[in-house]
């Protein structure tokens, strides 16, 4: 599985707005539903059950990135919205630091293998100082493929 395989391309928001984390999960949950992922009537409960998650520990693993996840029989395989905002959010990230590149990744409930090798290859690729640096500099959802393809091997680093 490649990042590219997770990484719903039209579920990318190069420029949020929010300005809380709920917000921020609210409007990629969104993104996940305009894409066809899951139905508009489902976004709810995903957003409800993240913001539970984030309620028990932060998914803000520090150097301006978060990953918020939820598990659901809604998907067959894993899917990810991306969204950056600009101007950074709070997370309670672990080094107090503002958010500015988020994944929202949505795993099928049944498979956490599928989930742990999803989670393992988004933190693979924001565990790299370039990769977050250029994520945060995106300003279109290509710019956000392009890094993606980059990091899946697809193409040449920039």
């Amino acid at each position: 599985m490649k990042l590219r395989d997770v990484v719903v391309a039209t579920a990318i928001l190069p420029c949020l707005k929010a300005s809380k984390r709920d917000a921020v999960i609210g409007d990629l949950v969104a993104a996940l539903a305009s894409s066809g992922v899951i139905a508009d009537s489902d976004r709810t409960g995903i957003v409800k059950e993240s913001i539970a998650r984030e309620r028990k520990g932060s998914t803000g693993f520090g150097h301006g990135v978060a990953v918020p996840h939820a598990k659901s029989h809604l998907v067959k395989h894993p899917q990810a919205a991306v969204g950056i905002v600009p101007a950074g959010v709070d997370f309670n990230a672990l080094d107090r630091q503002p958010v500015y590149s988020v994944v929202f990744l949505l795993s099928p409930l049944g498979d956490p293998e599928a989930h742990l090798s999803a989670m393992e290859m988004v933190f693979g690729a924001l565990s790299q100082e370039s990769f977050r640096r250029f994520m945060r500099q995106a300003k279109t959802a290509d710019d956000v493929l392009t890094l993606v393809d980059e990091v899946d091997g697809l193409r040449a680093p920039r």
